[in-house]
């Protein structure tokens, strides 16, 4: 049985607690990451999740999301538009305007990425009793839908291209 949290615990001995777990969910989707192909690197998973979500944005709207400059945003689009995983789309009414699409190839990636990583979170709860996996999925959701406070990535070029 599983004990209460004691209230007296301060947020900041909670979160240092919560930092293993966590570190083992990140593990897990690096894991999941790691078996598709091709292999990308996290950052440009990351911006094909964030073009699917939003499929009017533009390479700036990307770049400000991820927390990196235009360039190196460009340049991500660029390795996943060659990979086949998105397209810059040109807007007829203003040519100047062009929005981001993750293509139908980069769309089965992301399906599969999200397959790999629900099994392998389906094997890691099994032992979990199902009260507690609910208490759980309900505090994720409301941390996610609570908007994740983000902290800029290294503006560095570390997402060379796809490998095959």
């Amino acid at each position: 049985m599983c004990r209460e949290p004691d209230p007296e615990i301060p947020s900041d001995v909670v979160g240092r607690r919560i930092v293993e777990t966590v570190e083992s969910l990140v593990a897990l989707w690096f894991s999941a990451v790691e078996d598709v192909r091709p292999r990308l690197p996290p950052r440009q998973i990351r911006a094909l999740r964030a073009v699917r979500r939003r499929p009017a944005l533009n390479v700036t709207a990307l770049a400000e999301h991820l927390s990196i400059g235009l360039p190196a945003a460009s340049r991500l689009c660029d390795r996943l538009e060659a990979a086949g995983l998105l397209r810059r789309c040109v807007q007829p009414d203003d040519r100047r305007e062009v929005h981001l699409e993750v293509t139908v190839e980069g769309q089965g990636l992301l399906a599969d990425v999200t397959e790999r990583l629900a099994e392998r979170l389906a094997v890691a709860f099994d032992d979990v009793p199902p009260m507690e996996r609910a208490r759980l999925e309900q505090v994720l959701r409301a941390f996610h839908e609570g908007g994740l406070p983000t902290a800029p990535e290294p503006d560095v070029d570390a997402d060379a291209g796809p490998e095959r």
